[in-house]
């Protein structure tokens, strides 16, 4: 769908990830290395455990697809054939320290004059301007940063980062700006022939992962603690993972309208067992939340109730788990390690692993397409490219221009998606956080909703002044701002004669039930593009479409658990902690935000809709691509190893002065490390190699430790950072509101709230140069605008109106 265009790419494993994404839909990608190859060609883990550029699982899995070539950017000559490329280029990613490109004389505004339609994205720690745009960062100082790292990890523990030794955060940015590409693109061919710049900070992205709590402290709530496989909230431990006999599994015991008939599902299978008495299968699950913070429920008797559940799944495996979870409809799943993710039936099922033949390397399978398309279904990629192999074909090809569908260039300065009407029938976060993307940059959003079927996250905190109130649910306003609310009774038959007249309004539409949810309606693509041939239909939900667990209802702790992703999580001497909640809900928009923007291209192109089945597991997939790698070449499971890391030595996070307050730092090279040892007082230590430093790596922790433990976090930071050590304070949400680089960066934004008056959500997490973001008012009220959708948008009259009423179809 993107074979029209061309990408340099200019990142090296902070970036690698955005090209390739623009690769699996057709692009064609120039990888420019430096001699000697990019840095990501050094990273561990490598093929048989050789030592060698060509055989790093990292090159591999970020730039199958993509062609080789070795530029000096050090010479005039390397500059100059760079500038060639770019002039013909369609979209530039690159991961430079702010201000590199501007020293040689290849900023935006050199390289925009020498092509307008150039759309050059940067991926940096924090931004390409602001307070903290040039201090030294690697992934576990950027995840402190951003506040999801505070929210994961044992309570008695160092807080953890999400990835564990596989890091998280360059690659949350390079997805984002993958699809912030896209809509850079669209609004070039479709309105201003023109490109742009786009900034986009890795801590930004990497804030999405706290589920909105960081508008805990703007919104006058308490912040929740974190505590193991759960979270803490309001002094109750809110218990999320459970040892199983033969490992671990993820188990969403929660309560009110949303979770609470799959929590009594649960309780009637422990009674039916004997694991419980009749009382307590009989809870009021509906309302447990209100009993427990009332008081009318103890917290004793809460532990008691977890207890009888630690002794259930002590007896249950995790394919019975799994099974029950599907057949009884449980918010169940296993944790699985990387050798359970590749063999696991659901993948090979839906055809997902490619085996690529890469000669006297052997057939290697790698993760697959991110996401199926009908009309243009993503290729096979092949092998990675060796160093500069493509060196000669590249620069000796004839000079290319640009496609530009625009003939008369403008430099409009209307948001890129303006005209583009969306019907969202997505619930709970992943789909809600892709489209309110979309909401950000102009689409008109109408978003379905019906009170008798209430959205999860509008059960779920933050809420101003910890008083729950569906209607002011941070995590639901913030997933939701931009949109307009039309509530309807889908079981009433009128309502599907509502939403087929919206269908005939809208260029696509998106939805993230369970896969029988649009066929009990009627509504499946098949019905939808008979009427509708040129309409974009997405359909995002954990599992995908297909396949024996297909039918798994659930949310994104359960796609991050069976993914893989919470096993490596963790200290070496506990159980698997995960990363904070529904890690692939946090990740997963990103890649839907691409999937419906090249969809959107391509109509623009051709006139044609199609079909988007993005399994949210799939997609996350990529994120741990060198650890799956590390299974199907190496045969290893991606183990847990705390805050350690594969390369630098020491890296950690270290108490300071305070209750709960930490401070994450890396070494990054020698340099950082002598200069460490000199402020912590351990001259003595300052000479010792990289391999001397992970082998000592205990050691080395007790004494940074016991120099920090009596100093200022925020204070120390600043003076790590002045001698050139990555380093960051933990943030939450109150270190958040504060952050000088955050309020720069426009991160929380207040708008106007149709019950509160005023409400604070999160700005946009990148920045167009000359179409912004606009975030206009917070999520809908219920029906808030239902009296103008049907008016305005679909024409009816009073009589109309007064018909639907009076069915009880309106809420």
């Amino acid at each position: 769908m993107l074979s029209n265009y061309r990408v340099i790419d200019l990142t090296d494993e902070r970036g690698q990830l955005a090209a390739f994404i623009w690769a699996q839909m057709g692009a064609d990608v120039v990888l420019v290395e430096p001699p000697g190859g990019s840095s990501a060609r050094r990273l561990a883990p490598f093929a048989a455990d050789l030592i060698d550029p060509e055989r790093s699982l990292h090159h591999w899995a970020y730039n199958r697809g993509k062609r080789s070539v070795v530029i000096d950017l050090e010479t005039d000559d390397g500059r100059h054939q760079l500038r060639d490329l770019i002039t013909g280029a369609d979209v530039l990613f690159e991961s430079f320290a702010p201000g590199t490109l501007d020293a040689m004389g290849m900023g935006y505004q050199e390289l925009a004059a020498l092509n307008p339609a150039l759309i050059h994205a940067a991926i940096t720690a924090f931004g390409s301007d602001g307070p903290k745009a040039n201090w030294h960062a690697t992934d576990i100082t950027i995840q402190a940063s951003a506040g999801n790292m505070v929210l994961t990890g044992d309570g008695d523990r160092a807080p953890l980062r999400a990835g564990g030794t596989m890091p998280q955060a360059f690659h949350n940015a390079a997805s984002e700006a993958a699809g912030a590409a896209l809509i850079a693109l669209y609004e070039r061919q479709s309105r201003s022939g023109l490109g742009q710049f786009i900034d986009l900070s890795a801590q930004q992205s990497m804030n999405q992962c706290t589920q909105s709590m960081s508008l805990a402290t703007p919104l006058g709530g308490t912040p929740p603690q974190r505590t193991s496989g759960g979270v803490s909230l309001q002094g109750i431990d809110i218990q999320l993972m459970w040892p199983c006999q033969d490992g671990f599994t993820s188990v969403s015991f929660l309560f009110g309208t949303s979770f609470g008939p799959f929590t009594q599902n649960l309780m009637d299978w422990v009674h039916e067992e004997g694991f419980c008495d009749e009382a307590t299968r009989s809870k009021d699950w509906l309302t447990y939340t209100e009993q427990l913070l009332s008081g009318e429920e103890s917290v004793q008797e809460y532990s008691r109730v977890k207890q009888v559940l630690t002794d259930f799944f002590a007896t249950k495996t995790k394919d019975e788990l799994l099974t029950n979870a599907i057949s009884r409809r449980l918010l169940i799943v296993p944790i699985t390690t990387t050798s359970d993710v590749v063999n696991g039936q659901q993948l090979t099922f839906r055809e997902y692993w490619q085996d690529v033949d890469q000669g006297d390397q052997g057939t290697i399978r790698y993760p697959g397409s991110f996401a199926k398309f009908t009309e243009t279904p993503l290729g096979e990629l092949g092998r990675p490219p060796r160093i500069g192999e493509h060196t000669a074909e590249v620069l000796a090809q004839a000079p290319r221009q640009p496609p530009v569908a625009v003939a008369e260039p403008n430099p409009s300065t209307d948001r890129p998606l303006e005209g583009i009407k969306i019907l969202d029938f997505m619930w709970a976060m992943a789909g809600p956080a892709a489209s309110r993307v979309l909401a950000d940059y102009g689409a008109d959003i109408i978003r379905i909703e019906s009170a008798n079927k209430i959205d999860a996250v509008r059960t779920l905190q933050p809420f101003p002044d910890d008083v729950a109130d569906p209607e002011l649910s941070g995590i639901y306003n913030n997933m939701n701002a931009g949109k307009k609310g039309l509530a309807i009774d889908m079981s009433e038959p009128d309502a599907v004669d509502v939403i087929w007249d919206l269908i005939d309004w809208a260029d696509v539409v998106l939805e993230s039930f369970s896969p029988r949810a649009m066929r009990e309606w009627g509504m499946t693509y098949d019905d939808i593009r008979q009427r509708r041939p040129d309409i974009v239909m997405a359909s995002s939900c954990l599992m995908g479409q297909t396949g024996p667990v297909s039918r798994l209802a659930g949310f994104g702790t359960m796609a991050a658990a069976i993914s893989g992703f919470f096993y490596p999580v963790g200290w070496t001497d506990r159980a698997p902690c995960g990363p904070y909640s529904a890690y692939t809900d946090y990740t997963s928009p990103r890649w839907l935000v691409c999937a419906v923007m090249g969809a959107l291209e391509h109509r623009r192109a051709t006139g044609r809709g199609q079909y988007i089945d993005l399994s949210q597991s799939e997609a996350a997939l990529h994120l741990m691509g060198p650890s799956l790698l590390d299974n199907t070449v190496n045969g290893r499971i991606w183990e847990r190893a705390g805050n350690r890391d594969t390369v630098m030595a020491p890296h950690g996070v270290y108490a300071t002065r305070g209750d709960d307050r930490w401070i994450a730092i890396a070494c990054t090279d020698d340099a950082g490390w002598a200069a460490l040892a000199t402020e912590v007082g351990a001259d003595d230590l300052a000479g010792l190699s990289l391999a001397d430093r992970h082998a000592r790596h205990d050691e080395l922790d007790e004494r940074i430790e016991a120099w920090t433990i009596n100093l200022d976090g925020d204070q120390l930071m600043r003076t790590l950072q002045e001698r050139g050590v990555a380093a960051h304070i933990m943030q939450h949400s109150p270190e958040l509101v504060t952050d000088p680089q955050l309020t720069h960066r426009g991160q929380f934004v207040e708008v106007e709230h149709a019950k509160a008056g005023h409400f604070v959500v999160d700005g946009s997490r990148f920045r167009m140069s000359r179409t912004p973001a606009v975030v206009q008012y917070a999520g809908p009220c219920y029906g808030e605008h239902t009296f103008e959708i049907l008016t305005d948008v679909l024409g009816y009259d009073g009589d109309r109106i007064a018909e639907l009423a009076g069915a009880e179809v309106l809420e």
